[in-house]
């Protein structure tokens, strides 16, 4: 009886502890992608973010990390064993310009080591942006599209009135690195970082015509365009959020900062940093804590929904419409709040504790991905292609 008993209890030890069994059993599981994901950090990020992993759930654990080793502890149930995720590493403070070459680069090294022709993009605030970037360089150093699906989440593709408010004080390059480095730490000092670039990108005009220098997130849009030769589908997730939900540091920007982000205007017609204007209103929920939710939308906007008995889902929020010209969005795009997810702007890549569930968000938005890529003409179906 005791030997009975103890094959039974290694037989659950091994039931809960094995990634490969237990949550092929239990969890729902994304689909895995045709090409790799590519995740871009935004602004400040590297390993981790002010003490936080970046494209981490509250403990630490890699969101795109498949359980695809025997016992595997802390990776993500909810994908496929076989899919292929990884974190990019590009400047923390640095011009898009600059960060989307290098992600370029980071790209090429995904596709040398796995042998694929093809990456998608999850970025992150300024790592939207990144990606557009990096998704030009790439067809020009190939003479053909790289990228397959972009996602941008909390992307400031318009400008952020937060990066305004910071250059109108008047900082030295010295002074902001310090100011960032009580946020970000020591990395901010590191060679190859520009703080005061970095948040010139940030702002939709170029913030200083006398300087020699055309920046700013309108110029780069008109320069890194969408373009379905450098990608084949875009797409948005977009978020705000308002009161004591919001973190202290968020919360204490929307008193500083008058971000007001869901009015309509084409270009920057109220100054503050961002295309758009407000809408006179500005103690709502329009905005993250850093960008409002008239510069977020690139592509489709997509809509979040929580499944308590499946796989979390996203999908092309049809009643808004498109934004196919970053720079030239239309009324909706801007003002609506159809789809937007109640999160500020760091919830969504592990910046907590909160009750954001990182892991299966995350799994929602690759299985998105692959039902969104493109099929090579004459390959298998999706589903033989994976096996």
């Amino acid at each position: 009886m005791s030997v009975i008993r103890s094959v039974g209890l290694l037989a659950c030890v091994w039931f809960i502890a094995s990634p490969d069994t237990a949550s092929a059993q239990w969890a729902p599981r994304a689909q895995r992608t045709l090409y790799p994901v590519v995740f871009a950090h935004g602004l400040g990020g590297f390993d981790d973010l002010a003490g936080f992993d970046y494209w981490g759930d509250e403990l630490g654990n890699f969101v795109g990390d498949a359980c695809d080793e025997f016992l595997e502890l802390g990776c993500n149930v909810f994908l496929d064993p076989g899919q292929k995720a990884f974190a990019a590493q590009v400047p923390p403070f640095e011009s898009s310009e600059v960060r989307g070459e290098v992600l370029a680069d980071e790209i090429e090294s995904v596709m040398a080591t796995t042998g694929a022709l093809h990456v998608n993009i999850v970025g992150h605030s300024q790592g939207g942006m990144d990606a557009r970037k990096a998704a030009r360089v790439l067809y020009l150093r190939r003479s053909r599209r790289v990228v397959d699906v972009m996602v941008s989440v909390s992307s400031p593709h318009r400008g952020s009135p937060v990066a305004k408010f910071v250059l109108d004080t008047g900082p030295t390059v010295t002074q902001l690195a310090d100011f960032l480095a009580t946020i970000y730490g020591d990395v901010v000092y590191e060679q190859g970082n520009d703080p005061i670039a970095a948040v010139k990108q940030l702002v939709y005009n170029d913030y200083d015509p006398l300087d020699g220098l055309t920046t700013g997130a309108r110029a780069f849009n008109t320069n890194n365009p969408m373009d379905s030769r450098h990608a084949a589908h875009y797409a948005s997730v977009m978020t705000a959020q308002f009161g004591v939900n919001l973190s202290p540091a968020f919360l204490t920007a929307q008193i500083l900062v008058n971000i007001d982000g869901d009015g309509y205007c084409i270009n920057d017609c109220d100054n503050d940093g961002a295309a758009g204007k407000g809408d006179g209103v500005s103690v709502e929920r329009d905005d993250d804590g850093v960008v409002g939710i008239n510069s977020q939308q690139m592509g489709h906007r997509l809509r979040y929904a929580v499944s308590p008995f499946g796989l979390d889902t996203l999908a092309r929020d049809t009643s808004v419409g498109i934004v196919s010209n970053v720079n030239l969005p239309g009324e909706p795009q801007m003002t609506s709040l159809s789809s937007v997810m109640d999160q500020d702007h760091l919830d969504v890549v592990g910046f907590g504790p909160d009750l954001f569930n990182e892991i299966e968000f995350y799994a929602g938005l690759i299985d998105y991905i692959s039902k969104s890529e493109t099929r090579a003409l004459g390959a298998a179906p999706h589903s033989q292609a994976n096996e």
